[in-house]
This record gives structure tokens, C-alpha cells and sequence, in this order.
């Protein structure tokens, strides 16, 4: 009798051999934040590049040499920024009713305004506190008496002309703005004048002169080269809204943008690959352009000390409490989650720049509903300066202190509201606070003049102010997510309930998150990126009700099991 035989097979050893293998440890982090490791090596990189070629003393063109891969990097960043703001915002709308896009662009706006409004408050406080404005700074001889004109009427008559654009493609490569010309018919007069008689040489000098003193400077509407991106995300809202009406008729102009998104955000893994040149280049070229760094910096070292210090205290202390306080969640695990687009945005000094590193830390690591992200951000993008409108009331005080001039408590209220009001039609662009400073200087009849002696330090607090910016736009689309997260889980469960899904169909989407997987029984209608409203306008969705419905439905599908 011999040994009982087996059916079974040995297992074989490489049968899971093709299986991935889970990290562990320090592999697992390291493989998690790789993209974060890259994007710091950049910026470390840069700036020992810089300060190390500084004793050099390099020529012009090396120096353009060395920033030239920046230059590319940057081109590139902002190649894809307009596809992305009208793929994300009409993809983003269409997915919402319009009454659901009414209350998230409220809240979103309300958000921006008081938090712009709160940075210029602590700007004011910390410029008075810390009093860095010196009057030894400049040179009073050299001070100039010309005067630009300035006020901050134009300033936001141009922010409307630039909302609502008459050509929806002169907005893609141009903006509106306002400029102040001498008035034609005055010359035209002196010129005729001038022909028509024969007066004698020191009789045509008086008139002359005469005639200059009361040339009128009139306003003029021009166009600035520079995407009008204003115009483009008020057009692509009110486009996305109105698609997300018209039911399955509009899903394959839907599906068309998403499609369009998601190229984008590929192709932005891809570019971030060359961010340790990119950014290196950038921060080691603007390093080698200043002059005298030692200098400058001394100078104005408490100008920097003060701006710093407010942008400390809203990041790590204001944001982190309302984070905490509305999503009741760990806040800075949050901020570590989008490092990298603060470094991007902090490399670039330009929040649009970051966009699209933005829409990947927000949507891929911290998985906030892209519903929200793309409606909130492109907004934020345009319309929300926190840093700016900080940068401005310090910046504007910090001038008129070196002046000698003081200022009363209707001049400290004046700065508030302008500060404010400036900030929300700052273009996401490099160095844009410098020309809205001018507004609020001329607003308080401070010097406008004296601007130019923070030319010299503005490319570094540019920087710093940019990240508050970017900031601020990710932690209002947190906040304005865990306020609208009924809505958004009624939305969810409506579409379902219209498409007539089977009663043991569970949500998946009460928390508001999708993890990229489908449960058991369910469809991609039901996952945040793939939910389209497709019922019309006059649908009306009642919350309590629906909410009920799906609650009854679960414990039905429970008993049952």
C-alpha cells in the first residue's frame, strides 16, 4: 500500500510573480512624495547655483544662458493654463444645476472677499506695529514731481469691462485697461492756431505755453497684450451652467472637455519631470540679475521681515483654524499635501503658473471633489490675492512712513478698502501688486514715485506673497466643499434616482471623495468626476427627502442581506 496520493498541485512559486508588490516604509513615502523630493531639489538647487555664481561676476548672456531652461519651463506652465481654466470650469459647471452653481460661486465670493480683507487688516496692523518704513531710504533730490494717473475708479471700471468681454477671442491674447491721453482737439487748435497767424516769434512762444498748461489729459480704452482670463471664466461659467441644462443632449460636450482636462493634467506629469531644471533655473537667474543683494537686502530688510511675518501668521495659524474649525479635520496634513504647488507657485511667482500643479495635488492627494476644484480654483486664480492685498496695505503704509507722512484713521480705513477692493482685480502675474500699489497711493496722496525703490526687493517678496494666494484658493475650495456637502450628496443621489438605479444601489459618495474604485453595484454615474446633472433647470432637488429615500434604500438592501 503506498502513500496516499494527492490531487492538489504544489503551488507554484511565481505564481503572483506579475502581482505589484506593496511598498513598505520608507519606500512607500518615498515613492508617494517623489514628485514633492523633485520639486524641492529645484529650488534648493537654484539657489545654491545662484548665490555660488554671484562672485563671477557673469556677463548678460551668461546670465540669460543660465535662466534660458527657466524661461522654456515657464512657457510651457503657462501653454497649458488657458485649455485648462475652459476645460475645468465648463466641465465643472455643467456637472452642477444652476441653482447648485449659484450658492458654491456665492460662497466662493464671499470667502475670497473676506479673506482678502482680513490679510489687508493684518497688513496694516503688522506695517504700524513693526513701523519698517525709514526715511533715509531714498534720496529727496531725487524725487521726481511727475505723477501718474491713477484711481481706483478705472481700476474696477476695467475689472467689468474685463468680466464681460465683447470678443470672446481678443479675450485669449488681450486685456482692457485705461490710459489717459491729451485731449486731441487742444492740440488741433494750437496747430491751427499756429497757421493761421503770423505772429512773431516770442508772441507764438506765449501761446505756446499758454496753450500747454491747459492741455486736458482725457481717459482712452485700450488693450494690453495679456490673456484676459477674467472674461474667459465668467463666459465658460455661465456656458457650463446652461450646458448642464439641456440634459443628454450636452453629455458629449461634456465628455468632450473632461476629455480635454484630463489630457491636460497628463500632460502636467509629464512637465513636472523637468522641474529640477526648470525651477532651478528660474530662482538661480532672477539670484544673478540683482545688482547689489547684500544691499538691497539690508536696506530694506524689515520691509521683507514684515511681509514675511503676516504671510507666517495667516498660513500657519489663520488658515489652519478655519480649516479646522468648518472641515474639522488635521489642517496640516492638508498644507503638507500641497508643498509642491506652493513651491511651484513660490518658484514661478505666479499663482496661474501653479494652476496646473495645483488641480494635481488637490484632485490626485488630497482628493477634494473635482466638482468643487474645478469651479473654486480657476476662480481663485483671477479674483483671489490674499498675499496681494497683504503685500499692498504694508507696502503702501511703508512708503508713506519713509515720507514722513502720518496717516489718520480715515487714511488707515482708506488703505483697508482699496487694498482690498485692488487685490480682487490683480492679474495672477508676476510684479501685478506694483501697478495696483499705485492706486492705493494715489488714493492716500502718498509719493507714487517712491514705488520704485521696491523694484529691487519685489521679485523675492513677490514669492513669498504668491504662495498665500495659491493657498488661499485650495483651502476655500476645502471650506467651500464641507459647506456644500449636502448639496453636493443630494446631487449625487438624484442622478441616481433619475436614472432609476435598483433600490439596493448604495451612494458611495458620503464624504464627498471618490478613491477611483466602483463598490459592488455601482455605476460611474455615482463618482464624483463622472456625476452629471441631467435633469433640466426646474428640477427642484429636495435634500431632506432624497436623503431619506436613500437611507430607507440601505437599511431595505441590509435586512435583506
Amino acid at each position: 500500500m503506498g502513500p496516499p496520493t494527492s490531487t492538489e498541485l504544489p503551488p507554484k512559486t511565481t505564481e503572483c510573480s506579475d502581482a505589484p508588490v506593496e511598498l513598505t516604509g520608507y519606500r512607500r513615502w518615498l515613492s508617494e512624495n517623489l514628485m514633492l523630493l523633485v520639486t524641492l531639489s529645484g529650488v534648493l538647487l537654484g539657489v545654491v547655483l545662484g548665490l555660488s555664481l554671484r562672485p563671477l561676476n557673469l556677463h548678460g548672456d551668461s546670465i540669460m544662458l543660465i535662466s534660458y531652461p527657466g524661461e522654456l519651463f515657464m512657457r510651457v506652465l503657462k501653454l497649458m493654463i488657458l485649455p485648462l481654466v475652459i476645460s475645468s470650469l465648463i466641465a465643472g459647471s455643467a456637472s452642477l444645476n444652476a441653482k447648485m452653481n449659484g450658492k458654491i460661486a456665492l460662497r466662493t465670493l464671499v470667502y475670497f472677499a473676506s479673506t482678502s480683507f482680513f490679510n489687508a487688516a493684518l497688513g496694516i496692523a503688522l506695517v504700524l506695529l513693526i513701523h519698517p518704513g525709514n526715511p533715509d531710504l531714498h534720496n529727496a533730490d531725487d524725487r521726481s514731481t511727475d505723477r501718474r494717473a491713477v484711481n481706483l475708479l478705472d481700476s474696477l471700471l476695467d475689472l467689468g469691462r474685463n468680466v464681460f468681454p465683447d470678443n470672446l477671442f481678443q479675450a485669449s491674447i488681450q486685456q482692457a485697461h485705461t490710459v489717459y491721453l491729451p485731449k486731441p482737439s487742444i492740440l488741433h487748435v494750437f496747430n491751427e492756431t499756429m497757421n493761421d497767424t503770423l505772429a512773431s516769434g516770442s508772441e507764438a512762444q506765449r501761446l505756446s505755453e499758454d496753450l500747454t498748461e491747459e492741455v486736458v489729459l482725457v481717459r482712452d480704452i485700450q488693450y494690453r497684450s495679456g490673456t484676459n482670463t477674467l472674461g474667459i471664466v465668467f463666459f465658460c461659467l455661465v456656458f457650463g451652467t446652461f450646458l448642464g441644462t439641456i440634459g443628454q443632449k450636452g453629455q458629449v460636450v461634456v465628455d468632450f472637455f473632461a476629455a480635454i482636462f484630463e489630457v491636460i493634467m497628463k500632460m502636467v506629469t509629464c512637465v513636472m519631470w523637468l522641474t529640477p531644471v526648470g525651477i532651478s533655473s528660474v530662482i538661480a537667474g532672477k539670484i544673478l540679475s540683482v545688482g547689489d543683494l547684500g544691499l538691497v537686502m539690508s536696506q530694506l530688510m524689515w520691509f521683507i521681515v514684515t511681509v514675511a511675518i503676516g504671510v507666517f501668521i495667516y498660513q500657519f495659524v489663520v488658515m489652519q483654524a478655519v480649516y479646522f474649525v468648518v472641515v474639522r479635520r488635521n489642517p496640516f496634513k492638508f498644507y503638507a499635501g500641497l508643498i509642491q504647488a506652493m513651491l511651484t507657485a513660490f518658484a514661478t511667482a505666479s499663482t496661474a503658473a501653479a494652476l496646473p500643479i495645483t488641480f494635481r495635488c488637490m484632485n490626485e492627494k488630497l482628493k477634494v471633489d473635482p466638482r468643487i476644484t474645478r469651479f473654486v480654483l480657476p476662480i481663485g486664480c483671477n479674483i483671489n490675492m490674499d498675499g496681494t492685498a497683504l503685500y499692498i496695505a504694508v507696502a503702501s503704509i511703508f512708503i508713506a512712513q519713509m515720507s514722513g507722512m502720518v496717516l489718520g484713521f480715515g487714511e488707515l480705513l482708506t488703505v483697508l478698502l482699496t487694498s482690498t477692493a485692488a487685490s480682487m482685480s490683480s492679474a495672477s502675474v508676476p510684479s501685478a501688486a506694483l501697478v495696483l500699489l499705485l492706486v492705493v497711493l494715489t488714493a492716500i496722496d502718498a509719493p507714487v514715485q517712491d514705488v520704485t525703490l521696491l523694484f529691487a526687493v519685489d521679485w523675492f517678496v513677490d514669492r513669498i506673497r504668491t504662495t498665500n494666494n495659491m493657498l488661499g484658493d485650495c483651502y476655500t475650495a476645502a471650506v467651500v466643499e464641507e459647506l456644500s456637502r449636502k448639496e453636493l450628496m443630494a446631487l449625487d443621489a438624484a442622478s441616481v434616482n433619475y436614472q432609476d438605479m435598483p433600490a439596493g444601489t448604495p451612494n458611495g459618495h458620503g464624504h464627498g471623495h471618490h478613491d477611483g474604485g466602483l463598490l459592488e453595484g455601482q455605476t460611474e454615474l455615482e463618482t464624483s468626476s463622472k456625476c452629471v446633472m441631467t435633469m433640466t433647470d426646474s428640477v427642484v432637488v429636495d435634500i431632506s427627502a432624497v436623503m431619506n429615500n436613500v437611507n430607507l434604500q440601505q437599511e431595505h438592501c441590509n435586512r435583506r442581506v
